[in-house]
């Protein structure tokens, strides 16, 4: 065992912890309310290294791997899901696909403004008609000369209004084709690039959430990253990284509700004792830790794998598929454990519960992760 990357590894988690208790803590219920993306956060958390955690520091980034990075989306997720979503689409999705598949011009252009905080990164595959079913997207990049026309909008894309810089996945060839579609990078301010409607969400409401509208977009050929027709491709390897940040993010989030589901259970006084001591509810503490022991041990195997350069793509959908679900029933008991309380708004265990199921549907639906893990079983 390395003790130095070890107590290297604590100090980052415990600088993620320290963060979101100053920083993001006293405005959770705040920003919930309404509905408001603290992008100046965002930026401060770039002067921790938290918005380039796995970019390396040729780049700006703080150069760490996976188990530091699970380790920061689950500590910010502790305290807020909404953040920690922000933080792992960002590191996940913008920033990995171009540290991934960027040329070295495009890497130095993006990466130290994005690992810095100073610019704020957005992703986009999914659209209105098209969700699990990316082969079938109906945006298009048409070329003309040394420049691609792009027309078409993108949903559900986080930061889609507050990003200034955006990983746009566009239709280049026929439908269905896997390598009819190629990755741009497009700067926040390019003509015909517009922001779209901001969704009202049920949780992670201060996570902005919002379509991209691309009208006539001309974009230079040098914007492409890797080669025309690779963007789908791209794609399926960039989300086996982003499953793991969901299934960090599920962590902490199942983390936050049973802390706070623990603490309540110790202190809440009935017929003249504490009500954790009740078999009734000292079962359901027991079946949540349980789970959250065993969802932390698949997301940091899945970690481990992907930085010795692994596959991951079943031991990731094993991650984000076990541990999104285990969110939701951890943060349904500690809800339940609360009773009336859990109801309202004094405790967080309320936005615990509405936060967690976006675990189970974005990056890919927990339906969608059986049909990858079990492709991934029986190609044996």
């Amino acid at each position: 065992m390395n003790l130095e990357a070890v107590d290297y590894h604590l100090l980052i988690k415990e600088s993620a912890r320290d963060f979101a208790e100053m920083y993001i803590r006293p405005y959770v219920m705040e920003w919930d309310e309404a509905s408001h993306f603290p992008a100046d956060v965002m930026r401060k958390m770039g002067h921790y290294g938290f918005m380039g955690v796995l970019v390396p520091e040729e780049y700006g980034g703080a150069g760490l791997g996976y188990d530091s990075y699970i380790s920061v989306i689950e500590e910010v997720a502790k305290v807020c899901g909404s953040i920690g979503l922000s933080v792992a689409a960002h590191n996940s999705l913008c920033t990995n696909h171009i540290l991934s598949f960027g040329s070295e011009e495009q890497k130095h252009r993006y990466l130290p403004k994005l690992a810095s905080g100073e610019w704020i990164g957005a992703w986009g595959l999914t659209e209105p008609n098209t969700g699990s079913d990316a082969g079938r997207m109906k945006c298009v990049a048409e070329r003309d000369g040394d420049y691609y026309v792009i027309n078409g909008s993108k949903n559900f894309i986080t930061h889609g209004a507050s990003g200034d810089v955006a990983v746009l996945i566009a239709r280049t060839g026929e439908l269905l084709d896997s390598h009819g579609m190629t990755a741009f990078v497009i700067e926040r301010g390019t003509p015909g690039f517009f922001a779209g409607k901001k969704e009202n969400k049920l949780g992670m409401r201060a996570s902005e959430t919002a379509e991209m509208i691309f009208d006539n977009c001309r974009v230079h050929k040098s914007q492409i990253l890797g080669e025309v027709g690779e963007g789908f491709i791209q794609s399926m390897k960039i989300l086996d990284g982003g499953r793991i940040s969901i299934a960090a993010l599920s962590l902490g989030i199942a983390k936050g509700a049973y802390e706070a589901a623990l603490k309540y259970a110790k202190e809440r006084q009935q017929f003249g004792q504490a009500i954790a001591n009740f078999q009734g509810i000292s079962f359901k503490l027991a079946d949540m830790a349980t789970k959250i022991e065993a969802s932390e041990l698949l997301v940091r195997q899945a970690g481990e794998l992907k930085d010795n350069g692994q596959k991951v793509t079943r031991q990731a959908a094993m991650a984000k598929y076990y541990a999104s679900e285990v969110a939701v029933e951890v943060a349904t008991d500690a809800v339940q454990i609360h009773g009336g309380y859990g109801y309202t708004k004094d405790f967080p265990v309320e936005k615990f519960y509405r936060d967690a199921k976006l675990c189970t549907i974005g990056e890919g639906t927990s339906e969608i992760q059986k049909l990858v893990i079990a492709r991934e079983i029986l190609r044996g």
